[in-house]
């Protein structure tokens, strides 16, 4: 709910407000001074109708969630609107419409579109001003508006383009900052291996050949009871116990721990917000498994954000049997419709399964988006 709020309440969003509440001041206190193409009491009933269906058209594209295409054929709808209401009355406040409707299409189309849709909105202006409103100067008024489009079109096409640059800088951040993660512990998982088996093979080999040699010394029977020669070999048992604890200990310690390596790749997300929820601990036993895991919460915060426009995704990781289960909840918008998996979640998927896991993906009852993947919990 807060996220649909917080989409409305955006200040591009309450400038459009300002300018539609400016053009009611004069729809809806002016009388309507029609065309000729409708007659009677009906045209100012018709147009205060029409600029209330703008709007709601205009609130619509917020507040649905709907796809991209979806979204600009309600943009497109917008246009007809304005149009509409321009060819029906003569009120001068109207094309700037026109100037709303088009500043959200830079959102969808490319330049190229946007400009061909720009010649075409203007080119039916200037015969609305020619044939509807008999302008003196049908000219001069469509140049007017049009440079207004025009400015508001590049102002919202580079605040868009802004926007997605900052998004993929986010996102390669992260992937750069979960990659020297796993490098780092892959490093020091190495290390700690190499000591351990040094610590096993060399010390704990030499104390034991010493032990051996002690007890050797301690059945000649002048050597016996020399107390010397006894606490030697306690102290040699003490200290292999010791190596041999230390050396369990650094085993304990294998693998790599995913609490740390997933704080780290969702801290520069913008957004969504990640709520964590994992064992205390949990490891996994390869790097190869840390990084499948690794690229399945990046692609989730990825959708999550682009996607379903999402402020928070709740993650829980825990260990269910003999696999490792990833949990996904998102409070984003999920397109209206079958949940289709698109290229993002094919790849997780496919990289789950040559994991040995899989991955599940459902609507949640809240409208966001839930995701279930799980993977072997041992190599």
């Amino acid at each position: 709910m807060w996220t649909r709020l917080r989409d409305l309440l955006q200040p591009m969003n309450l400038a459009a407000y300002v300018a539609w509440l400016a053009i009611a001041s004069e729809i809806w206190s002016a009388p309507a001074n029609g065309t000729g193409l409708v007659h009677g009491p009906a045209l100012r009933p018709l147009v205060m109708g029409l600029h209330l269906l703008f709007l709601a058209l205009f609130v619509a594209r917020q507040w649905l969630g709907a796809s991209q295409a979806r979204a600009a054929a309600v943009v497109f709808a917008q246009l007809g609107v304005g149009l509409a209401i321009a060819s029906l009355a003569r009120y001068g406040s109207t094309p700037v419409l026109l100037i709303i409707a088009l500043a959200q299409l830079a959102q969808f189309l490319s330049p190229l579109r946007l400009g061909l849709v720009f010649v075409a909105v203007n080119l039916a202006m200037f015969g609305i001003y020619t044939g509807l409103w008999r302008s003196s100067s049908p000219v001069m008024g469509t140049l007017i508006y049009a440079s207004f489009q025009l400015f508001a079109m590049m102002t919202a096409w580079y605040a868009f383009t802004a926007e997605r640059s900052r998004d993929a800088l986010a996102m390669v951040n992260a992937e750069l900052l979960a990659t020297r993660s796993l490098l780092e512990q892959g490093v020091r998982d190495s290390e700690r291996l190499r000591l351990s088996r040094e610590l096993h093979d060399v010390a704990g080999h030499g104390l034991t050949a010493l032990k051996l040699n002690l007890r050797a010394l301690q059945r000649q029977p002048a050597l016996a009871d020399d107390p010397q020669l006894a606490l030697c070999a306690r102290l040699a048992d003490e200290l292999l116990g010791d190596i041999r604890g230390l050396v369990q200990q650094m085993r304990l310690h294998d693998g790599v721990p995913l609490g740390e390596i997933i704080s780290r790749l969702a801290a520069p997300f913008p957004r969504p917000r990640l709520h964590l929820a994992i064992e205390d601990g949990l490891r996994v036993p390869t790097l190869e498994q840390a990084e499948t895991v690794v690229r399945t919460v990046q692609e989730a915060l990825t959708n999550a954000a682009r996607h379903g426009g999402a402020d928070n995704l709740w993650l829980s990781v825990r260990h269910a049997g003999d696999a490792l289960q990833l949990e996904f909840r998102d409070d984003g918008r999920a397109p209206a419709g079958e949940l289709r998996f698109g290229n993002g979640l094919t790849g997780m998927r496919e990289r789950l399964e040559a994991a040995g896991g899989g991955l599940r993906a459902a609507r949640g009852d809240d409208g966001g988006v839930r995701l279930s993947a799980w993977l072997p919990a041992a190599a």
